[in-house]
């Protein structure tokens, strides 16, 4: 074996980024992050040569010539200063890793300029050698990164085309100008602009300049604080009519930082589990803000992963803070003439969701009281909960107040008529608007049925006998209880043959077998989600049929009542309920002015 020696400081760098810099996106993720932290309004990036130079400018504080060179070496950095400092973290940067990095598989050039001095520095680095000269600039600091990786062959093959490495680099930018709405950033390729950014400190405003009006149109706003616990979570989610096919659009933030959370990501998938359908997934900007000493971001190079000192506590509060924005609720200071008419989370106690339990959790088990975040766990689940985790602590939080979704309905809607016996037709002063009748109703028996403690039955005196499998009846024996919760009572007279003796008064005119039938079909395995297949089919099966003709009175009444559901977008499958054809669209079909 050959004698140990000291790597040259070179080699070392490069060592070091294989871990930090895995492609140009990787550097543009680190100066830029840089820039923010330096307090910068204006962001500009330029794309050229297939993404293998890469130009940053900002207007932040600039760094001292004094520490100019010492900023390019390896752990030097204005971030931390002692061993405290890693678990109060409360910028993006702070290993001092990157510029040592950048400059050992680049040819970097820093211009330079704080606001103490009339003059700048220029700094220019290739091969991990650094040299130092005075030039004139303005305040702020330009990184030009030029033929990166040209020292590293095998890394420079690795690298995907330079459409598919720019597609990166475009999304971390927009992900950093989502969580930095005060900050103007602007990204060109090869001269021609790609994105840009108001920096009006409007996270709406800068959703539409990132996207499109559609997106910015179908948010609504998260905003919840717990001051005891230290923690906000503010931003934006979509309605559930508004979906996307892939969680790309999933962007989340720990303190201005983008992270991949599987704590984050189950609270927003729970939030809405019953509200789209199956393979789709709603548009999120949300950025959760925790005491630095409560999240552990040191936990890999790229800092995208982190750890929580409360997992369940992180869990519940991102959850019910969605479940808040969708059902039209924002955090508003408490005042006496409003506070007869606000809610409180105190309801919360020690009936928590774990954040474990939630992995394998079906939204059967969680309910909510009210127009509020109160959440409430089914009993079953409650017991299964607290044998594994310690009580949460009592959680004080800020009061809310109602928003509502629309203005107060008018006390008849303009209603034209029915469509196919199946769709109520609306005009409304923006257009004209189709509501599934069957869906609509659905929702609000859903609902209705969810919140209600005690569920009206009714006794049968002739029932059907109903032949069942050895599977279905271990099934419906071991979960008897979950039937009855719903207002079911059935009797078996023969280990495969069972009657219903009560049904919820809502379905009396249902056949049972077609009950049971939907029931045990759906269920296809998954135990866990009896409750919420006993309750969805309940709701289908009570709710009003397509193709029924309906009177105007019968109409208005679906309308009012679905009005007045917290969560008037889906059904529990996830069907969209409403369409609004928008007035300017059907006068321009038929080319009209308006």
């Amino acid at each position: 074996m050959a004698r140990i020696k000291q790597l040259s400081k070179n080699l070392i760098n490069q060592i070091a980024a294989g871990e930090v810099i895995e492609r140009p996106a990787s550097v543009v993720k680190e100066l830029v992050e840089n820039s923010v932290d330096a307090g910068a309004k204006k962001i500009s990036i330029e794309i050229t040569n297939e993404c293998r130079n890469i130009r940053i400018a900002d207007n932040g504080c600039g760094i001292h010539p004094d520490d100019i060179l010492l900023a390019f070496t390896k752990h030097a950095t204005s971030k931390i200063q002692n061993d405290e400092d890693l678990f109060n973290i409360h910028t993006l940067g702070f290993r001092g890793e990157a510029l040592a990095s950048i400059i050992s598989i680049s040819k970097l050039t820093c211009t330079t300029r704080t606001a103490d001095f009339e003059t700048g520095t220029k700094v220019k680095c290739e091969n991990s050698e650094v040299t130092q000269t005075e030039t004139g600039c303005a305040v702020g600091t330009i990184m030009d990164i030029r033929d990166l990786f040209y020292n590293i062959p095998a890394r420079l093959k690795f690298l995907k085309s330079a459409s598919t490495e720019f597609s990166y680099i475009q999304d971390l930018v927009q992900s950093i100008a989502l969580v930095n709405p005060d900050i103007s950033f602007e990204l060109k390729r090869d001269g021609k602009q790609v994105l840009k950014t108001n920096g009006l400190g409007d996270l709406k405003k800068t959703i539409k300049d990132i996207f499109n009006g559609e997106v910015a149109d179908s948010l609504k706003e998260v905003l919840k604080t717990d001051k005891l616990a230290g923690m906000k979570i503010s931003g934006f989610v979509s309605t559930p009519d508004f979906t996307r096919s892939s969680k790309k659009n999933y962007y989340m933030f720990i303190n201005g930082r983008s992270v991949k959370c599987p704590v984050f990501q189950k609270a927003i998938d729970t939030a809405y589990k019953t509200l789209i359908a199956s393979g789709k997934y709603p548009f999120i900007v949300l950025n959760l803000e925790i005491p630095p000493s409560d999240v552990d971001v040191n936990v890999h190079p790229t800092k995208k992963e982190v750890r929580y000192k409360n997992t369940n506590m992180v869990f519940n509060f991102i959850f019910t803070a969605i479940q808040g924005g969708l059902a039209n609720f924002t955090e508003t200071p408490a005042s006496p003439s409003i506070s007869a008419h606000s809610y409180s989370l105190a309801p919360l106690k020690e009936k928590v969701i774990d954040f474990n339990q939630a992995k394998n959790m079906h939204n059967g088990d969680l309910y909510f009281d009210k127009p509020s975040d109160s959440m409430y766990v089914s009993d079953k689940m409650a017991e299964r909960i607290t044998n594994e985790v310690s009580p949460a602590p009592q959680v004080t939080q800020p009061k809310l107040i109602n928003q509502t979704y629309q203005p107060a309905p008018e006390p008849e809607e303009n209603i034209i008529g029915q469509y196919k016996n199946t769709y109520i037709l609306i005009e409304k002063e923006e257009g004209l608007e189709i509501v599934d009748q069957h869906i609509a109703e659905e929702r609000f028996i859903y609902e209705k049925l969810k919140s209600e403690k005690n569920i009206v039955s009714q006794l049968l005196f002739v029932s059907d006998v109903l032949t069942v499998t050895n599977e279905e009846t271990e099934i419906l024996k071991e979960n008897i209880d979950k039937f009855e919760k719903f207002g079911y009572e059935i009797e078996f007279l023969k280990d495969n043959e069972l009657i219903f003796r009560k049904v919820p008064q809502l379905i009396a005119k249902v056949n049972p077998k077609e009950i049971l039938s939907d029931i045990l079909e759906n269920i296809e395995g998954d135990i866990d989600g009896l409750e919420e297949k006993i309750l969805i089919t309940t709701a289908c099966k009570a709710s009003v049929k397509a193709g029924q003709k309906l009177s105007l009175w019968q109409m208005q009444e679906i309308i009012n009542r679905w009005r007045t559901t917290k969560m008037p977008y889906t059904c529990p499958h996830g069907r969209p309920i409403s369409k609004i054809l928008q007035h300017k669209q059907i006068a321009s079909f038929f080319q009209r002015q308006s």
